[in-house]
């Protein structure tokens, strides 16, 4: 098997509220990451306080522990307890352990072993339900305090479902409100809205094309007051309501034919895609046409100018930042607006794609090959304030999304699990 079809092959990818104990919707609390890239899927922290250079060896490490099993799920972190998936020799499970200590708590499970590197959905968590999807299509919902099953379904099997692509659901489920948005591709119901609680379902949403389901995940823009559900699917990008899954709008040049994976941005009323295989970056301004909505293109990136493989993108005032190149995560800066590439630097740390997330005025890159750096999140160029090797790497791809929340920074790396403390003394 080829590198490139090994990168896709095991690609991670991988609400925005959460209920209290007395049953009221609540935002996720100080020291929380209830769900894929954190609680507005942007992978921005908005911590302050953090170390601004890390020493020689990296940043201290607080704690390690084994055990999570084989997987490219990142984490997810709410009240006392940390979230993840992997497979174990039987099974393929939802975790959840200590914050503390990363002592395992308990792990549900959620169907059979993947094989292919494991799991990649991150998990959501909302008040007392978490949420994990496998790659086979098996969509669990569980208590948070014990593992308990509450429901669960398959979207291939429940709703006609597939991939565009042999790869298995990376996708990790929004949870908006009462409702549990996800992607089962296909004509009759290429997304579904269901009831968060029992797994009822609310609407279907048919996009027309059939899509087969990408590897990215639903993100909410409201234009006009429309509020609606974007997501990259096999044939492009789309827009759905959020009231009744009515279809709103698609965009398809920025779809190539194996793999679509990275989760958009969205700003106002504009969203930036970008997707790998020589593909390229666009910016879409939606405007609202009476009840429908009209995509918009105000440019578009060659593969040369912007594509993002995996690991994604950051949007951080007037500017992008992330990792250039197909299985590469060379770190650049674009202006949103223009497109504009502001630097882009090719002598970078480690070497494949790099995850990306943003915290405290620096970017966390963590590559391929299992190298972390901290590079500052700043227009005037690239500036490395430190970096260090990952340990327990090398057996596979180093992809879990690397979380920074608590003034800890956290990393899944297969089957251990690491804590660091990137807090300022």
């Amino acid at each position: 098997m080829s590198r490139t079809v090994l990168v896709v092959g095991v690609i991670l990818l991988i609400g925005l509220c959460s209920l209290g104990s007395d049953g009221a919707e609540r935002k996720p609390a100080a020291g929380d990451w209830p769900q894929w890239r954190g609680p507005n899927r942007d992978a921005v922290c908005t911590e302050t306080g953090l170390l601004k250079e890390w020493p020689k060896d990296g940043p201290p490490l607080l704690w390690q522990v084994k055990g999570m099993g084989q997987g490219y799920s990142s984490v997810v972190l709410a009240g006392d307890k940390i979230f993840t998936m992997g497979d174990r020799q039987n099974a393929q499970y939802l975790i959840a352990v200590n914050k503390a200590d990363g002592k395992e708590l308990w792990a549900a499970k959620v169907g059979d072993t993947w094989g292919d590197g494991g799991p990649r959905c991150t998990p959501t968590v909302n008040g007392s339900l978490v949420f994990g999807l496998s790659p086979h299509g098996d969509l669990v919902c569980v208590q948070e305090s014990d593992g308990k099953e509450v429901w669960r379904k398959q979207l291939a099997k429940d709703f006609g479902g597939h991939m565009m692509s042999g790869w298995g659901y990376s996708e990790s489920p929004l949870v908006d409100g009462d409702q549990l948005i996800c992607t089962p591709g296909g004509k009759e119901a290429t997304l579904v809205a269901l009831n968060k609680k029992t797994g009822e379902l609310v609407w279907k949403a048919a996009v027309p094309g059939g899509d087969g389901a990408g590897y990215s995940s639903v993100v909410i823009a409201t234009v006009a007051g429309h509020k609606q559900y974007v997501q990259l699917l096999g044939r492009g990008i789309v827009g759905v309501s959020a009231k009744d899954g009515k279809f709103l709008w698609r965009y398809d040049r920025i779809a190539n034919g194996t793999a679509n994976i990275p989760t958009p941005l969205v700003k106002d009323d504009l969203v930036f895609c970008s997707t790998g295989y020589d593909t390229g970056s666009a910016l879409l301004q939606l405007i609202p046409e009476g009840d429908d909505v009209k995509a918009k293109e105000l440019y578009f990136l060659t593969a040369r100018e912007l594509q993002n493989h995996h690991g994604g993108l950051v949007l951080l005032g007037d500017h992008v930042y992330g990792g250039h190149g197909h299985n590469s995560g060379q770190p650049i800066c674009v202006e949103l607006k223009s497109g504009k590439t502001v630097w882009r630097e090719g002598r970078h740390v480690g070497s494949g794609s790099a995850a990306v997330v943003c915290a405290d005025g620096n970017l966390y890159f963590r590559y391929e090959s299992g190298d972390m750096a901290l590079i500052e999140a700043t227009p005037k160029g690239y500036h490395l304030k430190g970096q260090f090797k990952i340990p327990h790497g090398g057996d596979a791809p180093s992809w879990a999304h690397p979380v920074v929340v608590g003034g800890k920074l956290y990393l899944r790396e297969q089957d251990w699990l690491l804590c660091y403390d990137v807090k300022q003394p």
